[in-house]
Formats: C-alpha cells, structure tokens, sequence
C-alpha cells in the first residue's frame, strides 16, 4: 500500500471510528426513553425552549401537528417528546434534534450508564497520528457536544487530547462539497494536505471533488461497498491498515 502523506486527518465517526450498531442500538434507544422526562424537567429553562423553537421551525413539524391534530399553543414537553422519536425514527440529520440528543445523552454518559464505542483500532491510531503533529478533527452529523462526550469517555478511556477540531452540520451537509471546502478553511490547511475517512460513498466522493485525500472504511455492519466503489477509493477494514506519513 503507498503511504499518504498529509497534514490533518479528518474522520467521520458512525461506521468510522465507533460501530453503526452503537449509535442506532444504545444512543438512539437511549435519547428516545429519557428525553420526555429531561424535556418535562428542563422544559422553562432558556435552552430547552431554544431547541424547541428550532424544531418547530422545521418543516416535518408542521405535518406532524397536522397529523396529531394538535395546534402550536398544546405544544407541551410530551408532544416534543413525540415529535422527536418521529425524527429519530426516520434518522434525520436536523440541527436541533442533534442539540438536544446531546444533552440528554450527556446525562447518560455522567451517570456513566453509557460510554462511548470505538474500534480497538481507534485509540492507537489517534496516538500514533498525534505523536506524528498530524492534526485530527472530528466531522460528523451529531453535534459537537454529542461528539465530545463520546470520545471523552470511551471504553479505552480518554480520547479528547487527541483530537484538534470538531465539525457538525453548522458546516454544511456532509454529502456536499461546499462543507469540506468550509472545514478545510477553518482548519488553515491546503484541502489535498487532509485525508477523509469515511464509511459512505456519497460523503467521499463530495469530499474527493473538493479536493481532500479519501479513505473508505469497511467495518461490520456497514453499507456493502460496490466493486466499482472499491476501483475508485482506497478501502480498508480498520485503521491500522492506513499508512499515513506526516507531510
């Protein structure tokens, strides 16, 4: 295998650095259970109605009132709640949602019920990359907040020194070629002087039209990667088999 030669490291984290199981069988079920009672708890506080008055901006909303045959003045925290498990359901990478799934996942990781997944691969490599001055940084549809306590409280501890920068959806659409343009700029570095590890194609190719280096990330229980796919981006089943040299 040739060895990259990069500046920074960019990473997604579902089927990247933490199993697509994780995130659809601990967090999701997770946010669904609790946010009623953190809602109904929070609900007069100045963010919570920020995050509320976000998701009712959203357009799904105003079907969803329609559908319960609700009007915005019975919006209450068990609707929200409601309105959320829709959104979770259909897996949607809403801006608000994400906000608020993070608080209420924050409690979990505090009362240490949850702590966060990463391959075993995952913590030698944020290591060796660090110890090499390569830049890492995080891009991801969950929010910041979410992303931070993941990696602050792994099942191998403590991975937050590692990782320079964070990027959510504020930075546009990961399926877009503007965001990884947005991302490069923010991070000062010459966009083909960072690498993409991804898990889906539409992601790789809007950051290879941009102009970044992109690796494709095969691990268990993600998306089956096409033949084609694998003629046109380097693949790999965990991180251990990217050689990376320090540009």
């Amino acid at each position: 295998m040739c060895a990259l030669a990069v500046k920074a490291i960019l990473t997604d984290i579902e089927g990247t650095t933490t199993s697509i199981g994780f995130v659809k069988d601990v967090l999701f079920p997770y946010a669904k259970q609790y946010t009623m009672k953190y809602l109904q708890r929070t609900w007069n506080t100045e963010e919570t109605q920020n995050i509320v008055h976000d998701l009712i901006q959203l357009k799904e909303h105003e079907k969803y009132l329609e559908e319960l045959n609700v009007t915005e003045e019975q919006i209450c925290p068990e609707t929200v709640a409601k309105f959320i498990n829709v959104l979770i359901e259909k897996d949607l990478k809403l801006s608000p949602l994400k906000n608020l799934q993070g608080l209420v996942w924050a409690e979990g990781y505090q009362s240490g019920v949850l702590k966060g997944h990463v391959y075993p691969d995952v913590p030698f490599a944020f290591k060796c990359w660090h110890n090499a001055n390569i830049c890492l940084a995080i891009y991801s549809s969950g929010s910041i907040k979410a992303q931070k306590m993941l990696f602050n409280q792994t099942e191998y501890g403590d991975l937050l020194p590692y990782i320079s920068k964070h990027f959510d959806t504020t930075s546009g659409h990961k399926h877009q070629v503007e965001s990884y343009k947005n991302i490069a700029r923010d991070m000062d570095y010459d966009i083909s002087d960072i690498l993409f590890l991804t898990d889906v194609i539409k992601e790789a190719e809007a950051a290879r039209l941009a102009g970044m280096q992109v690796v494709i990330l095969s691990r268990p229980g993600n998306a089956l990667i096409s033949e084609r796919d694998k003629s046109q981006f380097l693949v790999v089943n965990d991180f251990s088999k990217i050689k990376i040299v320090a540009k």
